[in-house]
């Protein structure tokens, strides 16, 4: 099941969008929120019940923590915890945004980690990255964003924030790799890149967008997937379908649950992104 959480604006949630892919080769669909719109904290509701009910692989499109190994700390001269679950911890305790919202932590609580503009200086003393992300470019993957880059349209940092609230919410009832061990059974969740999904559905890199039926049905095919029985959805949606079809046949591949450059040190602190190997 993929959870594209990137797309989130304001206190209700237009950009969210969850695609589920049951077992098979049936298209996935998209799930419904309650009241048409997703919001962080019906997200998280509705998770830790649907993972209660049925063992689910659930994958979202956020960072799960700053970069960490490189730099020594999330925030360097900052007393902050030093492993991804205290870490988001910390990060709830201190904002009181509506809907798990964590926009507070960039603008107030720790600004000047953050990049907002030529006021900040020279953007690239930003640009950190976890290990898994430089892995990810050096393997020709492409640059993911940094979670200290808070300007533009792209820019991920307040969403991923807020993903972390939501993880310290969850954790109790599912487990979430690495920084929890695989479970014998039942649920889990990851961190995805929907880009890997769509590239693994043959779209062309730099090119993952589908914004019409029959590129989206060739990527669900190219991922052993019936084509989508409906209307065309929105960028997110689409994501969502593609990425939920992809996570059901990764699933199965070990070399994504055993990458040979995460350590354990990687594992505690900045967790790895499933697909990346």
């Amino acid at each position: 099941m993929a959870i594209d959480w990137s797309g989130a604006k304001g206190t209700r949630h237009r950009g969210i969008a969850i695609g589920l892919c049951e077992a098979g080769t049936q298209a996935p669909r998209l799930v419904t929120a309650p009241g048409g719109i997703w919001s962080r904290r019906a997200v998280a509701d509705w998770l830790a019940q649907t993972a209660a009910q049925d063992p689910t692989l659930f994958g979202f499109d956020f960072s799960f923590a700053p970069p960490f190994v490189a730099r020594g700390s999330y925030l360097p001269g900052e007393a902050v915890p030093q492993d991804g679950p205290g870490f988001w911890a910390y990060v709830d305790a201190i904002c009181d945004d509506d809907d798990l919202g964590a926009a507070s932590l960039l603008e107030r609580h720790h600004r000047r980690h953050f990049y907002f503009g030529k006021a900040d200086g020279a953007k690239a003393a930003y640009m950190h990255n976890r290990a898994c992300e430089v892995h990810y470019n050096a393997g020709g993957g492409g640059k993911p964003s940094t979670v200290y880059d808070a300007i533009g349209a792209a820019q991920v940092a307040k969403a991923s924030f807020a993903g972390m609230r939501l993880l310290h919410h969850l954790r109790p009832a599912v487990p979430i790799w690495p920084f929890d061990p695989l479970p014998g059974d039942g649920s889990l969740i990851v961190e995805i890149y929907t880009s890997i999904a769509a590239r693994a559905g043959g779209r062309p890199k730099g090119r993952s967008k589908m914004r019409d039926l029959a590129t989206l049905n060739a990527a669900l095919m190219a991922l052993d997937c019936a084509p989508h029985d409906g209307a065309m959805p929105d960028d997110h949606g689409a994501d969502a379908l593609v990425t939920a079809a992809w996570m059901r046949r990764a699933s199965t591949d070990t070399r994504l649950w055993s990458p040979a450059a995460m350590s354990d040190e990687i594992a505690r602190t900045e967790g790895w992104t499933f697909g990346i190997f």
